[in-house]
């Protein structure tokens, strides 16, 4: 009988959570054991197609849906550990570690979390940060991972945002006076606005009875805080079991926290059923689903990638913001493409190109080293700057699709995504792409060994190795 390779427990898992399903229940409905079921959902057995098709079924998804893997993502973090020179004289190959992510994704994640806290304790070692900025790195890429497994989508909080969106638009027709009625009745907090202390955005007064937001603060961003403290008290349950089912390190559960708060001031402000209607009626226009939700760019952005509800989701997206010295601060990847975890990205991503028009959508057709092809789009955006000479953060937000989706976004219109020589070559990093001809590397790729002719000089050190 023909049968899928063993890839995609982790999906079945998350769905199957996700769902409130035990092992039990999910077994008995597909005729096999619990034992069994668990060895799936570890990618220890192979699945057959007809189970497959049950199992999607079961959870209203499509089956080609649910066979896709995360392997590739996976499998890109540890080229990039293994490209560090840390493993300079080893010869894992690129071919073992696709082995790995395939065969023990679960080895491979934890080497990974080893990696990071190596990393972390041998830069504080050289004296660039302390222990305590140790932790905080850590657990800001276990709080990303954990993102990452569950696809940017958790229905418990989609359901009590959606449930708390509709008594807010019967206070009143007005989302944010809602808001303010709605804090007021339930939680006896009165939401205002007052001159802060600069750097500070909001906060919530020591008795709890009132939760100020700087005056200078845009609309969309102000109303986002509101959201976020909204979150922080309405959505604590679904919140607190969904990091506790996580088991994050030392500081990760504070950041889960904000970063699920975050989760529910999107899906309030942008509910589910109307943003993905949005987003199909517009073909993706940013700019346009911003106005009619009264959200920010990168607010919509983010939304955008949320959208993975079963039998019910918009495009697979990936997303990334970055500060202008390549600074990674924000990645998510459904589409396949992969993001550095520690290094930068490739320069010739159009997200580092964006810096150089500021506030237009820079449009680019990526194609990674393996052949794969992608649709991105960027925007640099300014953050701060809302008093005289305060200082200001800038950031470029990239998004993007596998180029198969291309054409359900708006600015593919124009552009020849079938044409391979619309494609700018790119890849992940410098230490990890095979690009020997690459006028801007960094540095040379992690298994070549640096040879200079003194008798020529190319225009970059590392592009003729």
């Amino acid at each position: 009988m023909h049968q899928t390779d063993p890839r995609i427990g982790g999906k079945i898992q998350r769905l199957r959570r996700q769902a409130r399903t035990s092992q039990a229940q999910l077994a008995g409905v597909l005729g096999i054991s619990a034992s069994y079921l668990n060895l799936i959902e570890h990618n220890r057995r192979r699945i057959t197609v007809p189970l497959l098709l049950k199992i999607a079924t079961f959870f209203n998804v499509d089956a080609g849906e649910l066979a896709e893997n995360d392997d590739s993502r996976l499998a890109g973090d540890l080229m990039e550990l293994f490209g560090d020179d840390l493993f300079a004289d080893s010869e894992v190959t690129n071919q073992d570690v696709r082995d790995l992510a395939i065969s023990n994704p679960q080895i491979g994640r934890a080497v990974i979390r080893l990696f990071d806290a190596f990393r972390e304790l041998r830069t504080a070692n050289s004296g660039a940060i302390s222990a305590v900025e140790v932790g905080y790195h850590v657990a800001t890429d276990a709080v990303s991972d954990f993102l990452q497994l569950n696809s940017n989508h958790f229905p418990a909080i989609e359901a009590q945002a959606e449930r708390i969106r509709a008594e807010i638009d019967q206070l009143s027709d007005s989302f944010e006076h809602g808001l303010k009625t709605y804090f007021s009745n339930v939680f006896g907090i009165h939401w205002r606005l007052n001159a802060l202390p600069q750097g500070l955005a909001a906060r919530l007064s020591e008795d709890h009875e009132a939760f100020e937001t700087a005056d200078v603060l845009p609309p969309e961003s102000a109303v986002f805080m509101a959201a976020h403290r909204l979150g922080l008290v309405a959505a604590a349950r679904d919140i607190d079991r969904l990091i506790l089912e996580a088991a994050l390190p030392a500081d990760g559960p504070a950041l889960a926290r904000h970063a699920l708060a975050a989760y529910f001031a999107g899906a309030i402000i942008m509910p589910y059923e109307s943003f993905l209607q949005a987003c199909r009626e517009t073909r993706y226009d940013i700019d346009r689903i911003a106005r009619r939700f009264k959200a920010s760019f990168e607010q919509v952005c983010h939304r955008m990638t949320t959208l993975q509800r079963p039998g019910h989701s918009g495009i697979p997206l990936h997303l990334i913001r970055t500060d202008i010295a390549g600074n990674i601060s924000k990645r998510f990847s459904l589409s396949g493409i992969h993001i550095p975890r520690h290094s930068g990205a490739c320069p010739r991503w159009n997200v580092y190109a964006a810096f150089l028009h500021p506030g237009q959508i820079n449009v680019q057709i990526s194609q990674m080293p393996e052949g794969q092809r992608y649709f991105c789009i960027a925007k640099s955006i300014t953050k701060g700057g809302h008093r005289h000479n305060a200082p200001r953060r800038h950031l470029s937000i990239g998004l993007g699709c596998h180029i198969s989706h291309a054409a359900e976004m708006v600015y593919s219109d124009g552009i020849d995504a079938t044409n391979p020589a619309q494609a700018v070559p790119i890849g992940v990093g410098c230490r990890m792409c095979p690009r020997l001809d690459c006028g801007q590397r960094a540095h040379p790729p992690a298994e070549h060994k640096l040879v200079l002719n003194e008798d020529e000089q190319a225009e970059s050190l590392y592009s003729r190795i």
